[in-house]
């Protein structure tokens, strides 16, 4: 199976995003750090490295691919993975913060600052603390980057986040529907317009 993705930028759904690869699209799991990280507009190319989980179900099964931005961010997802309670989907949530701060908490057994990542209760963050203490030093070394800025939105964006939140999305995906759409969508200019271009985006892809 592949270890690195380079493809055009089609989509983002949250945390995951669609990349084309010569004409095939690949949904990429990122988690929450890394996907701060990749905030470029729908055609740009993007590389990540990747992955690769087999998800069996009966006799059938189909790959989730999780995007890095380096080579150390996976062998540090791998790292939580050799926890024995932690899974890819939880491994991949509670990478939200950047991978110097969790490593340095586990190098200092730090359970009160685990215990904030999503997901993580306190079992998990002492299964992680019992397995991984004192293993962790290239991951503390890491510059980590910093996030790339965010585009201000346009102040009619501030009207549909208050109606996607009466509508009992949360935040940040309310947020992240709406830049999606804008970097997606030219000629957006009032919320009725947005929020119905967002209505029409996912429509599409529950038809998908």
């Amino acid at each position: 199976m592949f270890s690195r993705i380079s493809g055009t930028l089609v989509d983002r759904n949250g945390e995951s995003i669609v990349l084309d690869v010569n004409g095939l699209g690949y949904d990429v799991m990122l988690p929450p750090c890394v996907a701060e990280k990749i905030a470029v507009p729908a055609g740009e190319r993007v590389t990540l490295e990747v992955f690769s989980v087999l998800n069996m179900d009966g006799n059938s099964g189909h790959f989730t691919f999780y995007g890095f931005t380096n080579a150390i961010e996976r062998e540090f997802f791998e790292a939580l993975l050799s926890v024995a309670s932690i899974g890819p989907r939880s491994a991949a949530r509670a990478f939200s913060q950047p991978m110097s701060q969790i490593a340095g908490a586990i190098d200092r057994g730090d359970h009160v600052y685990l215990k904030t990542l999503p997901g993580i209760g306190q079992q998990k963050a002492r299964d992680i603390v019992a397995k991984l203490q004192g293993k962790v030093a290239k991951f503390l070394l890491i510059q980590d980057a910093e996030p790339a800025p965010q585009a201000p939105m346009p102040d009619f964006a501030d009207e549909a986040m208050a109606v996607l939140l009466q509508l009992e999305y949360k935040r940040a995906e309310a947020e992240a529907m709406i830049r999606e759409t804008l970097d997606a969508v030219s000629g957006i200019k009032d919320s009725e317009t947005l929020l119905a271009q967002i209505y029409r985006r996912k429509a599409e892809k529950a038809r998908a």
